[in-house]
């Protein structure tokens, strides 16, 4: 598809098993990445590193998933006058769960500093939480769910874009712009900033997939040894901090695209039954996280480098299953929340 042409708004029919697992994978990383919230047991030396590495790209590959979907899914190529009723669709589909599990988690932890101290990024009250929530989202007490407003904005500045004419090579010059610009940390602008160019790639590739998706499988050797090696770069503080998102970002997303193409993942089904559930992942795995370390902690597995060998895996456990089985055995009771959480 050429670069500004625009896609009917009609859906897809052929569902797009490549980026299912491309998100089972990606949800994956997410719980890993917030098995520890703030501060990791005194003395453990591991988990740090591993976890600096998945946060240089993880988050540029959902929205790198979502470009595409954006793209593919005719959204981007929605006529001015269906516009207000797709920003009512993404407001119901996005920004209602951002704000009613960003309350929940708000809630919970206010209520749960009261018995027990092992509460992670705990909120100073009502107020100041509620400020730091919806406002001065720095110091957000539920930062794991930015992901859903930053991708509201997303689509809300692509789809006038490209109906004006500006294009996915246009939408790649804002967002290589906006990495370098001084964005305040209101409402998530600062995250939008940094994250709008990796959702700007997904569209620039979708109008090129016939093309760029074989390309990318041909050269996954290639495309993975220069992602590893950005990533062993940031590590040694080679590559600077303030670069290496950018750089391990973009490399990933040929990497990672390439590597659920090809086999073994486009044979294995996981990562297909974790990106069914990601959505519901996404919204809950704080919540269960923060339950199970509670419990651990209160039967005497201390938060130590010790006890860390069982909380790693148990939290991880909680992060992925207990939100699955809240939507299988709760959520699916009540069909309007169960749709917000697929």
């Amino acid at each position: 598809m050429p670069d500004g042409v625009l896609p009917t708004a009609a859906p897809v029919r052929e569902r797009r098993l490549d980026l299912d697992r491309a998100k089972g994978v990606a949800i994956l990383l997410v719980v890993f990445g917030h098995i520890v919230a703030r501060h990791q047991p005194e003395g453990l030396t591991w988990y740090e590193p591993l976890r600096f590495a998945v946060y240089r790209f993880h988050m540029p590959l959902f929205f790198y998933l979502s470009g595409t979907v954006a793209l593919l899914s005719g959204v981007l190529g929605t006529p001015p006058a269906r516009w207000g009723e797709l920003l009512r669709k993404r407001a119901v589909r996005l920004l209602l769960p951002f704000f009613a599990v960003g309350l929940l988690i708000l809630l919970g932890k206010l209520a749960a500093g009261q018995v027990t101290a092992t509460v992670d990024n705990a909120p100073e009250g009502l107020g100041i939480g509620l400020r730091h929530l919806f406002w001065d989202t720095e110091a957000s007490p539920a930062t794991s769910i930015w992901y859903l407003l930053v991708l509201f904005l997303a689509t809300l500045v692509a789809v006038p874009a490209m109906r004006l004419g500006l294009g996915s090579s246009g939408l790649l010059a804002v967002g290589l712009v906006l990495q370098f610009l001084p964005i305040p940390p209101v409402l998530y602008l600062d995250r939008f900033a940094s994250h709008f160019l990796f959702f700007a790639v997904g569209i620039w590739v979708a109008e090129r997939q016939a093309w760029l998706l074989p390309a990318f499988t041909r050269q996954m050797g290639l495309w993975c040894g220069l992602f590893l090696a950005s990533l062993a770069f940031a590590e040694a503080g080679v590559l600077p901090e303030a670069y290496s998102m950018l750089v391990c970002g973009l490399l990933a997303l040929p990497a990672v695209h390439a590597l659920v193409r090809a086999a073994p993942l486009n044979r294995l089904q996981w990562p297909l039954w974790f990106g069914r559930y990601s959505m519901v992942i996404y919204l809950f795995n704080t919540i269960a996280i923060g339950v199970a370390k509670a419990v651990l902690v209160a039967v005497g597995v201390g938060w130590t480098v010790a006890g860390f060998w069982l909380h790693a895996p148990v939290l991880m456990l909680a992060g992925v299953f207990l939100p699955v089985l809240f939507k299988r055995v709760v959520l699916a009771r009540a069909p309007a929340l169960d749709r917000l959480a697929s």
